[in-house]
């Protein structure tokens, strides 16, 4: 197979306390032959052991360590390492995901609409859910759609932290993410960011086709949610979707950045 190098697209991912998973994700892209202008990995005060390990295999991936003293949330882990990316693109991808065989074709995709497109901000990879709002555009990627009368509230969430690559003046138009949060609330202040600076986007229709997500017994993810966000029991469901409609609704009116 022959090299592609994708001079132009720095991959960050992000770390914490899973450096089998950092490995193993690193090393599916070697196998498939894709090689970035640079790789940078950002983590967010793991233990020492898992830095070490870090340190056992960075000569071979080549890859440049952004660390920090101590455990300062999802928000400052992106902030660093996008802060350290240098080329044009980013690919952002969390550790515990890895590229399917054959994902570099849908990388030169992307690549090449982002180019094409001057107005489109992001290409999203992986979703736990489909947007609801799409527009074919082309290879599998349709264009997402926003407009706060659409009904559902999943009309929101045009960005995501999963798997996607951005331009590296993400920042610049949107803003940094809000540090000292958990989790899930920083992603979705950057959703509403997204919304709010009229960010455009596309979206994989096979939205689980690219990526796997993996959490190992060994190493389980760190992101935890409470039962009642993810309770199937259908009047909850039905509270709780009409619920996050006007809260979001509010979010996005009365966004201050």
């Amino acid at each position: 197979m022959e090299q592609d190098q994708f001079s132009t697209i720095t991959l960050l991912v992000t770390h914490y306390n899973r450096s089998q998973s950092l490995e193993r994700l690193l090393k599916s892209f070697a196998e498939q032959q894709i090689v970035f202008g640079d790789i940078v990995v950002s983590d967010d005060g793991s233990k020492p052991e898992h830095i070490e390990n870090i340190k056992t295999f960075q000569k071979n991936y080549n890859f440049r360590l952004i660390t920090t003293p101590k455990n300062a949330g999802l928000g400052n882990n992106i902030n660093k390492g996008q802060d350290a990316v240098q080329t044009p693109y980013t690919l952002y991808v969390q550790e515990d995901f890895d590229p399917v065989a054959g994902y570099k074709s849908h990388l030169k995709d992307a690549l090449a609409i982002m180019e094409e497109r001057k107005d489109i901000d992001l290409v999203r990879f992986y979703a736990y859910f489909k947007y609801p709002y799409l527009k074919p555009f082309r290879n599998g990627f349709s264009e997402m759609i926003f407009k706060i009368w659409y009904p559902g509230y999943r009309k929101f969430h045009c960005y995501s932290d999963h798997p996607h690559l951005c331009r590296s003046t993400f920042f610049q138009k949107f803003g940094r993410y809000r540090e000292g949060i958990k989790g899930d609330k920083t992603e979705f202040s950057m959703a509403i960011s997204f919304l709010k600076n009229k960010g455009k986007g596309m979206f994989y229709e096979d939205f689980k086709g690219l990526f796997n997500q993996r959490n190992s017994e060994d190493e389980p993810s760190t992101m935890t949610r409470s039962d009642l966000r993810q309770s199937s029991n259908p009047v909850i469901s039905l509270v709780r979707a009409i619920y996050r409609n006007v809260k979001h609704t509010a979010d996005l009116l009365f966004y201050k950045s």
